[in-house]
């Protein structure tokens, strides 16, 4: 009997992981591949350059930040389930310039990033990000925003081909 609660007590604990996440900054939607090709296009990302993904998801965008890109990527999140698949993926990769961390992206200091790439939603953007990334950012730092805007914040370009296609901003600090 106590295996089963201990059973519960964890499953209860990695779904609250989950809804965390999804309270905190966003729930998870994945990026549709072909728009991926549009972030990095705005982002200019080099090699070597330190790349972060806040509310890194499945981890496609930070592994293809590492891999195609060459560039240092950290991905942080929130959710177990989706930190584990991370580092699945990592794993599979065989790419060392990746690194997954569970941790609340608010809680992290984003001081040397060069790009930091996210989804977010439009209140937690608004109430809580954007004050972070103004306070944290070294000037020249470029920020990429999938489909919601920063208000107050104007964006050096915006791609949306079609009607469509969600909204990629970009902008620099």
């Amino acid at each position: 009997m106590h295996v089963v609660y201990l059973i519960t007590i964890v499953v209860v604990f990695i779904l609250a992981t989950v809804a965390w996440a999804a309270f905190s900054f966003a729930p998870w939607v994945p990026m549709k591949s072909r728009d991926l090709a549009r972030v990095f296009a705005l982002a200019n990302l080099k090699p070597n350059e330190l790349f972060y993904d806040l509310g890194c998801g499945d981890g496609k965008v930070a592994l293809t930040a590492a891999k195609k890109y060459r560039a240092r990527a950290i991905g942080l999140e929130l959710a177990l389930p989706l930190l584990w698949l991370c580092k699945l993926r990592r794993l599979f990769a065989r790419n060392s310039d990746v690194t997954f961390k569970w941790k609340n992206l608010f809680r992290e200091n984003l001081s040397q990033a060069d790009v930091v790439y996210f989804f977010g939603l439009p209140s937690t953007i608004r109430n809580r990000l954007r004050q972070k990334l103004e306070r944290d950012l070294k000037p020249g730092a470029r920020v990429v925003s999938y489909t919601f805007k920063i208000d107050g914040w104007q964006p050096a370009a915006v791609s949306k081909p079609s009607k469509k296609d969600l909204s990629v901003y970009l902008y620099i600090r």
